[in-house]
């Protein structure tokens, strides 16, 4: 299997700068539209550990909240390119904050997964929420490490279940196959920080995951969602005709079937 070609997304997809850009469009315009957005929220004191909260409305104090947490293979993009992606779920009543991260190789992957485990506990002492956690990509990692979390082991005062479910989106779960590829090299990782930091051979934490996919992906990723959602006893899903870029379109809509299941994870 050449696993350079099973994970190289944008050479999967030559017309990618066009999906950039127009993800780059769309997020700045809901950050002007959207009825209430609170812009640039430290969750941390460095540069990055910053986070956009958009609010369904300006009234919406007690709202349902969601994290979506961007990809790039831990490398690129920040929540700039990602705030579009909260329009949907705000629209049917859904808080959504859209954090950046440091990226690799200036920090480990396991500073990463910190940096968002501290941004959840920023939003549950802010909020006194518990919540969904949605990522793309590498995003979705993180989204499923989050709902691993041991939050009591964080604080004592967290509910067990802070993150309540998680929904990824064309998700990394298993990282030992980039190792090998350009993509793995800036991760820096050996093969047993790769398995640690794998979500796929987490111990599964007994709530709710839906792996969705976009049917038009690499065979590797469909199969990454679908041996995790196993794995964790979740439910699989591929997107007929999406690919790794168009699959997270239907977060923009607030009459899609994915916002639609997306609302009722996070209103629990």
């Amino acid at each position: 299997m050449d696993l350079e070609a099973e994970y190289d997304n944008r050479a999967r997809v030559p017309e990618h700068p066009a999906h950039l850009a127009g993800w780059q469009r769309d997020a700045a315009a809901w950050r002007e539209a959207c009825p209430r957005a609170e812009l640039a929220l430290p969750y941390g004191g460095r540069e990055r550990e910053r986070l956009d909260l958009f609010h369904p409305a300006a009234e919406a104090g007690d709202a349902p909240i969601a994290i979506f947490v961007h990809g790039g293979y831990w490398q690129a993009l920040d929540r700039s390119f990602a705030s579009h992606c909260a329009r949907g779920l705000n629209l049917r009543g859904v808080a959504v904050a859209v954090p950046s991260y440091d990226l690799c190789p200036a920090v480990p992957l396991a500073a990463i997964v910190a940096q968002m485990r501290q941004a959840v506990a920023f939003l549950h002492r802010r909020t006194g929420r518990r919540m969904l956690a949605i990522g793309h990509s590498a995003g979705g990692h993180l989204a499923a490490a989050l709902l691993a979390t041991d939050w009591r082991g964080i604080d004592p005062g967290f509910p067990p279940d802070l993150v309540r479910a998680a929904l990824p989106i064309s998700g990394v779960f298993e990282i030992a196959p980039l190792l090998a590829t350009r993509i793995g090299t800036a991760l820096q990782l050996t093969p047993a920080q790769a398995r640690d930091l794998s979500p796929r051979f987490a111990a599964p934490p007994g709530l709710p995951i839906h792996c969705l996919v976009g049917g038009a992906e690499s065979g590797e990723f469909l199969r990454q969602s679908r041996e995790m959602a196993e794995a964790w006893g979740g439910h699989f899903e591929a997107a007929p005709g999406a690919d790794h870029f168009t699959v997270i379109a239907p977060l923009a809509d607030p009459g899609s079937e994915l916002v639609a299941h997306a609302t009722r994870l996070a209103s629990g």
